[in-house]
């Protein structure tokens, strides 16, 4: 099977799972009814909703896109549809098993009364905006290196052409100016985590720049997902580490009786490391977002069109600003990744 049958088959395969899951349970009418009365601008409120997950892809103005919803309780799996909730999330659903609220992002069981059921148990496993967002990235990063491998193999030995020559900068940067001054000469194994690690980050933050939906989710503005690739690498660093790497942390060259003392340092060391990858991707995102949403929020905080123009000039400054961001924060956690990686690979010298 070829690289573009790979790909259609990916793309049907996503389709097919997220129409599948809609018709489950979905009413006939997609969209929301409208709010019945205007509630008073709130900043903080719009700015959390607008970084945070959610069950709706939101298209514009009041009209969203509703996902699927899927729990896992402690009396069966329940199935349904998050326009159930309305467009605010105010309205309830008797499912087949419990009485659900979407409260905050969050679905619970509720009683009768609405307060929440303490008794009952849910694990949700939802399409939320945010898986959405991280499939459009999967099936991107499949576009570009299939696509790019495909042309390797069809015009090997010549000059890159077409697409390929617009992403063969990108990774001989990351093999040239990444892996190779940072690991040495044992680079090529780890090219393949560096470039997805790379990719998938800088994709997913120029995603989270494109202001109409689905393409605006807060994917790597999550901590969650900066969490797993965290964690990833931490896996990665220490499954690789050599002898010395491991004689400098559990026996290193200092008197027996400090290492009661070095053992937690060292122990720590491993963890803030790839601690300190997890939080710089996360703040460093989603305070963008946060900001340029504050700017445009000062129209309607000052309710006047004299500010209209200030704020947008911030605003498309800030984009630029974040675009730049978007590049340099896949630069800085392939990089880290790369020199954590070296320095549990190096060898000893004398």
């Amino acid at each position: 099977m070829n690289s573009k049958k790979i790909i259609a088959s990916v793309v049907l395969g996503v389709f097919l799972t997220f129409f599948a899951c809609n018709i489950f349970a979905a009413q006939p009418d997609v969209r929301h009814e409208l709010a019945k009365e205007d509630k008073k601008f709130d900043p903080s409120e719009t700015i959390l909703e607008h970084i945070a997950d959610s069950h709706f892809i939101h298209v514009g103005g009041k009209i969203s896109l509703p996902l699927p919803v899927i729990l896992y309780t402690d009396k069966g799996i329940e199935v349904f549809n998050s326009s159930h909730f309305g467009h605010e999330g105010e309205e309830k659903y008797q499912g087949k098993y419990y009485t659900y609220a979407l409260e905050k992002g969050k679905i619970k069981a509720v009683n009768a009364e609405g307060n929440v059921n303490e008794v009952a148990t849910i694990h949700d496993f939802s399409i939320t905006k945010n898986v959405v967002s991280l499939w459009m990235s999967i099936i991107i990063l499949l576009i570009i290196f299939l696509s790019v491998a495909s042309a390797y193999k069809k015009r090997e030995g010549k000059a890159p052409k077409g697409f390929q020559s617009f992403v063969e900068p990108i990774i001989m940067f990351v093999r040239d100016d990444i892996a190779r001054p940072n690991i040495g000469y044992k680079y090529q194994r780890f090219m393949p985590l560096l470039l997805t690690v790379f990719f998938f980050i800088l994709i997913n933050n120029i995603i989270g720049l494109i202001p109409f939906t689905p393409f605006g989710a807060n994917l790597t503005g999550n901590i969650a997902v900066t969490l797993v690739l965290a964690f990833v690498v931490l896996l990665v660093v220490n499954f690789n580490g050599n002898k010395y790497y491991w004689k400098h942390i559990l026996l290193p060259n200092v008197p027996w009786w400090l290492y009661i003392i070095m053992w937690p340092v060292e122990l720590i060391g491993i963890i803030s490391r790839p601690f300190a990858l997890m939080v710089r991707l996360f703040a460093n995102i989603m305070a963008g977002h946060v900001i340029v949403l504050s700017l445009i929020g000062l129209i309607f905080i000052f309710k006047s069109v004299l500010i209209a123009p200030v704020s947008v000039a911030f605003v498309i400054f800030m984009d630029v600003l974040e675009l730049l961001v978007a590049f340099l924060q896949a630069f800085i956690f392939t990089m880290l990744t790369a020199l954590f990686i070296g320095a549990a690979v190096e060898e000893h010298h004398h």
